[in-house]
């Protein structure tokens, strides 16, 4: 079952907007800097890409819901930080390999399933080649009956899809998360994009 996340936020039913950035991604995000070009895919309302923003980075947030890109653009401005209306999986031509890294946070686990490899192709065409990616995907959804998203991805499931274009540089299970996610529901990874 897709969810018509447009709708979503004009009506502001969106439980997974804890109104912060990922706790596991500022903990991460205190110790390893980002920099150069940054691309948030399915950015919601921007937390994340004001986040990386404040830490000097220069960054594109995209969703493919145009309310949720309204209430971004409308909350207080960081420097180098903006936001596009665009769909992820069908990458804007001017952005192949603009990009010096990909961060994003249960997006991937918000797709449906069948739409895994488009998205690790989408990530691809993203990066520069050596360019990074950092994830925090859903390891355990609490209640998960498989109808809707979020749609948890194994350990296994992640090698799957990303060792054959990506040398897996971390993996880590978060020790601190929204109070909604337990402990060893959430896996963070970074990755680097091997050489073309």
């Amino acid at each position: 079952m897709s969810i018509d996340w447009n709708s979503a936020y004009e009506k502001g039913t969106t439980p997974w907007d804890m109104g912060v950035a990922s706790p596991p991604l500022r903990a991460f995000l205190a110790c390893y800097r980002l920099t150069g070009r940054v691309l948030v895919p399915g950015c919601g309302v921007g937390h994340e890409v004001r986040l990386l923003a404040a830490q000097g980075a220069s960054v594109l947030g995209l969703d493919i819901a145009s309310a949720a890109v309204r209430k971004a653009q409308a909350m207080p401005a960081v420097d180098n930080a903006r936001f596009e209306v665009a769909d992820f999986l069908n990458l804007p031509a001017r952005y192949a390999a603009q990009f010096d890294a990909v961060v994003e946070h249960t997006f991937l686990c918000a797709l449906n399933r069948d739409q895994r490899v488009q998205y690790v192709h989408a990530v691809l065409q993203a990066l520069k080649p050596g360019g990074l990616y950092l994830a925090i995907f859903y390891r355990l959804v609490h209640d998960y009956d498989g109808s809707r998203p979020p749609h948890p991805i194994s350990a296994d499931a992640i090698e799957t899809l990303f060792a054959a274009d990506f040398e897996i540089i971390q993996r880590m299970i978060p020790q601190q998360s929204y109070p909604s996610r337990p402990v060893g529901s959430e896996e963070l990874c970074l990755m680097r994009r091997r050489p073309v």
